[in-house]
């Protein structure tokens, strides 16, 4: 396929990456361009900005998650009708699976999708420095990919006495970014802010996206986007025939971590999908057959959620009925008997889960995993494996130990509920790494097995 693309890396985290790709997001699409965004690594916050705030669809690209042929399959799969796509990098452009290895990084990405990479330079106290970070990336690895830069919190004046060092290495500088804390986005304890917590935000992106259009070359970015090469995707595996199912998957300020994949592998296996939200709605939607509990920030919602009686006991008898239920970490901790606010208090939740939800001080069991089930249950079969992935300062009393989770460093742990039709636990899932287990909870749901 023909998709002209770019890749968006950095040095290291915190360069801005995520602001400066919204505000590129956001000028593109106004300047008329029909734009897929991409985040590399297992991240949903930054897609939701991607999605609800700049307004394009947005996917994730993860070398933990999927080998190169599906990852290009999943490429194809989402940038599909766009006339261009925009990829954000993930922490430093070539750190991967452990500290000596650019396994599953950014950087193998970008080659993997034959990206063209622009390198944004965060610039903060330097002026010629910044050109030696850029040089020692392109030597690096000789294929780089590297094509473009941007400097980030650079002045003009510096930007300009720069450009000819930069073009004599054979980098097209794409211009500066000056120092604008306004235009920054906040963060909390997992990462980015929802987009609905920022205060105009999309004022804010407006006003990026107006700064960017003065300061960096479009036209030379995008020159830099159509020069990446053809890509050849395979076709998506055969469907098995399925029965149409509905399945009812929370959503709103509460659950709001969604792998796009997700959601189009449940459709492409027959599934209706039909979105709630555990704060406002009173009961599950008409004709559910299964439920999913995603990811977010329930602790937030603490107090509203436990005010929504209703909710809470349609989903506890929905599931004592005997429905297909997955849980996933926030989902979790919504299942459990309480669940602490985040100051310390804690308030009634479903009781699914016999066991009380509260906050530490630390970020707990951090990175991908690999999830080994330790015996058979309704969607696994013993030593059946998917690849998921946990980010949480929540703990629970009772995480569950029907799967063994495997760090890539050989780190081990047990996790996870399997109890009856309840998968339920920490991880995050990403469902195309082992789709049989999705096709056991729909036939479940389908009450065909």
């Amino acid at each position: 396929m023909h998709s002209p693309r770019v890749l968006f890396a950095a040095p290291a985290s915190g360069s801005g990456k995520t602001t400066i790709v919204c505000g590129i997001l956001r000028a593109l699409k106004n300047r008329g361009k029909a734009v897929s965004a991409f985040k590399c690594g297992p991240d949903y916050i930054d897609p939701l900005f991607h999605e609800r705030v700049v307004g394009v669809k947005s996917g994730t690209l993860d070398l933990f998650f999927s080998d190169v042929a599906q990852l290009r399959r999943l490429y194809a799969q989402n940038a599909d009708g766009s006339d261009c796509a925009v990829i954000e990098g993930v922490m430093g452009y070539y750190d991967g699976l452990s500290a000596a290895s650019d396994e599953a990084s950014t950087y193998a990405v970008a080659k993997a999708l034959s990206a063209p990479v622009v390198l944004i330079v965060d610039s903060r106290g330097q002026s010629l420095s910044a050109l030696a970070t850029l040089k020692g990336f392109l030597a690096f690895r000789p294929d780089s990919g590297v094509k473009g830069v941007i400097f980030n919190r650079m002045s003009e004046h510096v930007y300009r006495a720069l450009q000819p060092e930069v073009e004599a290495l054979g980098v097209v500088p794409l211009g500066f970014v000056p120092k604008s804390d306004a235009l920054m986005l906040e963060s909390r304890h997992l990462g980015l802010v929802t987009p609905n917590e920022v205060k105009d935000l999309s004022e804010k992106l407006d006003a990026l996206a107006a700064l960017l259009i003065d300061t960096l070359d479009f036209d030379a970015l995008l020159r830099i986007m159509q020069s990446a090469p053809e890509l050849m995707a395979p076709e998506p595996p055969a469907v098995p025939d399925m029965p149409k199912t509905v399945i009812a998957v929370a959503s709103d300020a509460a659950f709001c971590f969604l792998y796009r994949d997700n959601l189009a592998l449940l459709r492409r296996y027959n599934a209706e999908i039909r979105f709630f939200s555990p704060l406002r709605d009173a009961a599950l939607p008409a004709g559910t057959q299964g439920l999913i509990l995603p990811g977010g920030y329930p602790e937030l919602f603490a107090r509203q959620l436990s005010e929504n009686a209703a909710m809470r006991a349609a989903i506890k008898a929905a599931i004592d009925a005997g429905m297909p239920c997955l849980a996933e970490c926030g989902g979790f901790l919504y299942l459990n008997d309480t669940l602490s606010d985040m100051d310390g208090n804690p308030y009634p939740m479903c009781g699914a889960i016999r066991a009380d939800a509260f906050r530490t001080q630390k970020l707990s069991r951090f990175g991908y995993i690999t999830l080994s089930a330790a015996a058979d249950s309704a969607f696994f079969r013993a030593g059946e494996t998917i690849r998921a992935h946990e980010f949480h300062y929540f703990e629970s009393g009772d995480p569950g130990a029907a799967f063994v989770a495997t760090k890539p460093n050989g780190r081990a742990w047990t996790c996870m509920h399997a109890r009856g039709n309840l998968l339920a636990g920490f991880p995050h899932l990403f469902f195309e790494s082992n789709p049989k287990p999705i096709e056991r909870f729909l036939r479940l749901a389908a009450k065909e097995v």
